[in-house]
């Protein structure tokens, strides 16, 4: 328990951005997991409109540094390669 107001305000901080952070990462996640059933599934339409919501996301997690943008580039990446498999 921190003892100086300073540190448990940031201590009040760190727990809501972690939250924030959390549930940036675990959108990105459903949509890359939504992706690949629906190429599974062989669905072309519900898969290109899960790519772009999926791009959205990790873009909006990579300006907020929540992901690297390396990381958003590989996850794009393969999303879009699991696209072109369906032709």
């Amino acid at each position: 328990m921190p003892n100086i107001k300073s540190a448990a305000k940031r201590a009040r901080q760190t727990e809501v951005r972690t939250l924030r952070n959390r549930a940036l990462k675990s959108r990105v996640k459903t949509f890359r997991k939504k992706l690949a059933v629906a190429v599974a599934e062989k669905q072309k339409d519900l898969a290109e409109l899960t790519l772009r919501e999926m791009f959205a996301a990790a873009d909006k997690a990579a300006k907020k540094n929540v992901l690297m943008k390396n990381t958003v580039a590989r996850y794009k990446s393969a999303g879009a390669r699991l696209l072109a498999t369906l032709g």
